[in-house]
């Protein structure tokens, strides 16, 4: 059974920091690209960033410069590095992991991140 967990997400106040986690089992996590979604209020499902199996990344102008994400394919586990966060960041935060040759995919439940003063 495959599963996939978020965490470390939380509320901060604006130019704070939070790392959110990725966590698989039951797949081979390295054959995946790793992709961050957040869900705004009101609004729509946006790409945050993505990162292939061979460690090719991808941002959003929005956080370009600000987010990176990573991945630790021996711990299944893949990450997104939040710094200078702002209002606007406020979110449900999935993470995606996308197999493209199997054209299979799995999400995570999502992690809340709120950035308010």
């Amino acid at each position: 059974q495959v599963q996939v967990v978020e965490s470390g997400g939380g509320s901060v106040q604006p130019g704070d920091s939070l790392r959110l986690s990725c966590a698989a089992s039951g797949i081979t996590f390295g054959s995946y690209t790793l992709a961050w979604y957040r869900l705004p209020p009101g609004k729509q499902r946006e790409l945050v960033a993505s990162i292939t199996g061979v460690g090719i990344t991808n941002y959003s102008a929005s956080v370009k410069g600000r987010f990176t994400i990573s991945r630790d394919d021996a711990k299944s586990t893949g990450y997104l590095q939040m710094n200078v966060l702002s209002p606007a960041d406020t979110a449900v935060y999935y993470c995606n992991l996308v197999h493209y040759f199997l054209k299979i995919d799995f999400w995570g439940q999502g992690t809340q991140v709120t950035v308010s003063s």
